[in-house]
């Protein structure tokens, strides 16, 4: 989810208008309908695991998936949140997007540590965003919610009060992220924007939900809280769906998930103060994965310890981690990691009270991590099929390039994967 500790503060978001080939709006003449072109929306359902769908209570989306296109679809891994809507809006996994973890450290920046409340530029600087890449070519973009896009990319932070930033490229319109700000708030925000008249009105916006991952981890994932929260947020979809059409306005729909999720228990972890010794190791991050930092000096007796075969789990060094997760290169990701079995967390010790409820960070080919995917407006063709051998996420990016009718960079997402889906 979304950080909660983020300053709540409503700046502003916009709409937009978009297909697969670029449309001049006119004003409509006196007496007539304005004809708005199509808009393209990215919707995010953090944490709806791709098989929510198969629990009878999300029927405007089992409309839109029965009449578009709807299929699993890979996050990138660690699936996590922050690294995996980064990596959707950017193209690029998190080994190259630098938002590598939901909690990460940097070698240059030794007395910070980057949170889900971080928007200093430095750590989102190392791929561009679609709606950056937008606004450079004049494509007006807003967002209603989405990590990173309170940012100003490509600027500068003072690292001296009051931290002034310098310079970037924001959407032309955003909100900074406040958990309290009700799914209905947030539908009719992006209603209201697309009212604007079309020389300020977006041309893509996004829209984010964060209660059926916020359920998940509290609950579970089979949790009757869970199917609700699920069942709320398909409400909110319908309301949305319903406001398009109540003014005309076509919409080219994807909506997605950055994660799945899967059950914990207290019978399912794995103490790391078992295996190695807390005098030789500090942890950075903890729970489905670790990531590990040796004390100098103490880099053979971790090794020793931790590389040897474990349970329901297994460490690498960092150069070592296979070369599937696509996840080793970058300087942030610290010297050591270890990946639990799915549903298997590994914790700095044993907890003394109870485990429950859900998580996600674990293996991206795990079924429990699969994410949503549905696509749904006039730039798809119809009947058109996903690849039977699957898609990754960073795939998304040059479809959403393409339906905004901008030139999307050099990524890690493939412009093949998904252009069957759009109409010729």
């Amino acid at each position: 989810m979304l950080s909660r500790t983020l300053v709540p503060a409503f700046l502003a978001i916009g709409a937009l208008s978009a297909c697969a080939t670029a449309t001049i709006e006119r004003p409509a003449p006196v007496g007539q309908a304005e004809q708005r072109a199509p808009v393209t929306i990215l919707i995010s359902i953090d944490g709806f695991r791709a098989d929510y769908l198969q629990r009878g209570v999300t029927p405007n989306l089992a409309v839109l998936a029965s009449g578009g296109i709807e299929a699993p679809m890979r996050p990138s891994f660690p699936t996590k949140t922050f690294p995996n809507h980064w990596a959707i809006v950017t193209g690029d996994r998190p080994d190259r997007n630098g938002i590598i973890a939901n909690s990460m450290e940097d070698d240059s920046r030794p007395d910070e540590k980057f949170t889900m409340a971080s928007d200093d530029p430095y750590w989102w600087n190392d791929a561009e965003p679609i709606w950056v890449t937008a606004e450079k070519a004049g494509v007006r973009t807003a967002t209603m919610f989405w990590p990173g896009s309170n940012v100003p990319w490509g600027g500068s932070q003072d690292k001296d009060w009051p931290r002034a930033i310098h310079g970037g490229t924001r959407p032309s319109d955003w909100a900074q992220f406040n958990q309290q700000i009700s799914g209905t708030q947030r539908v009719n925000m992006v209603l209201d924007v697309l009212r604007r008249p079309a020389d300020i009105r977006p041309r893509f916006v996004t829209l984010y939900f964060d209660t059926v991952d916020t359920a998940g981890h509290v609950k579970g994932p089979d949790a009757p809280e869970t199917t609700q929260a699920i069942a709320d947020v398909d409400a909110h979809i319908g309301d949305l769906v319903a406001g398009l059409k109540a003014m005309g306005q076509p919409a080219n729909l994807v909506i997605l998930a950055d994660h799945g999720m899967a059950a914990r228990s207290t019978d399912r972890i794995i103490a790391l103060d078992t295996i190695a010794n807390p005098a030789d190791y500090r942890i950075v991050e903890s729970g489905p994965y670790a990531s590990i930092v040796a004390v100098p000096g103490h880099e053979r007796k971790l090794e020793a310890a931790l590389l040897k075969p474990a349970a329901h789990m297994q460490c690498w060094r960092k150069a070592e981690i296979p070369a599937r997760f696509h996840y080793g290169t970058h300087r942030r990701i610290p010297p050591y990691f270890c990946l639990g079995e799915t549903g298997w967390e590994i914790q700095a010790s044993m907890p003394k009270g109870t485990v429950s409820g859900g998580n996600h960070g674990w293996d991206d080919r795990a079924p429990e991590m699969q994410a949503l995917f549905i696509a749904k407006g006039p730039a798809f063709a119809k009947g058109a099929k996903t690849p039977a051998d699957g898609f990754a996420n960073v795939d998304v990016y040059p479809l959403l390039a393409r339906l905004i009718g901008v030139s999307p960079r050099a990524s890690d997402g493939d412009p093949a994967a998904l252009s069957g889906l759009l109409a010729r």
